[in-house]
């Protein structure tokens, strides 16, 4: 059941955000789009409480409600950057804003963006990890949640991984400054990255998708 319950939720994350940036750009009714976007976070409501209800009504913890628990610490820490990932490309095919900004290769710029990739891939893992110990801890029955147990460990090994890629990966940028330099300054399509969403920002922005995206 908590298995059919997240595919669900997955779906329905993608019909509410791309309803939601259709109904803004393609069909211009902005108060429509607010509100479908607004719901994407219910999902996770609705989801957490399939699982914590399953449980507290007597029901043994499996695989599905551990990944149920990961579920929505990801979908939580990635959502907001996959609806402004949909939104820039929204934007620029129906609404005549400027192209999705390219993610930086080198230089400080590089080093910013794989900073911040490594904190969300933290808060998706202290998040699940997180939600996991607050279904054992509400059951209050180590029987009845062993299985939750076993999914800390591949929340560390993600966590461990995705700490060895950034260090890398800020390494080689660093490495690269001067590459980096040379290819700044050309002219407006050599804008930096920080420079490109700034102005990406600014020319038609989606205030709704924004608003409504996920902590």
């Amino acid at each position: 059941m908590v298995v059919g319950v997240i595919l669900a939720c997955e779906v329905l994350f993608w019909v509410l955000v791309l309803g939601g940036l259709s109904a803004r750009y393609l069909l211009r009714m902005r108060r429509l789009s607010t509100v479908l976007l607004l719901l994407v976070p219910v999902l996770d409501v609705v989801l957490l409480a399939v699982i914590a209800g399953h449980l507290a009504t007597g029901g043994t913890a499996d695989a599905s409600h551990g990944l149920g628990a990961l579920y929505l610490g990801f979908t939580v820490a990635y959502g907001h950057s996959m609806i402004t990932w949909a939104d820039a490309r929204f934007a620029h095919r129906f609404a005549g804003g400027p192209p999705p900004v390219k993610p930086p290769k080198h230089g400080p710029a590089r080093v910013r963006s794989e900073a911040v990739a490594w904190l969300r891939a933290l808060l998706a893992a202290a998040l699940g990890a997180g939600a996991l110990g607050a279904l054992i801890w509400a059951v209050g029955d180590l029987e009845r949640t062993r299985a939750l147990l076993q999914f800390f460990q591949p929340l560390a090994t993600f966590l461990v991984i995705h700490t060895i890629i950034s260090v890398w990966d800020i390494t080689s940028a660093l490495g690269r400054p001067a590459e980096d330099a040379g290819q700044a300054g050309t002219g407006p399509q050599d804008a930096g990255p920080r420079e490109a969403a700034a102005g990406q920002a600014g020319a038609r922005p989606a205030e709704g998708a924004e608003g409504a995206a996920r902590p």
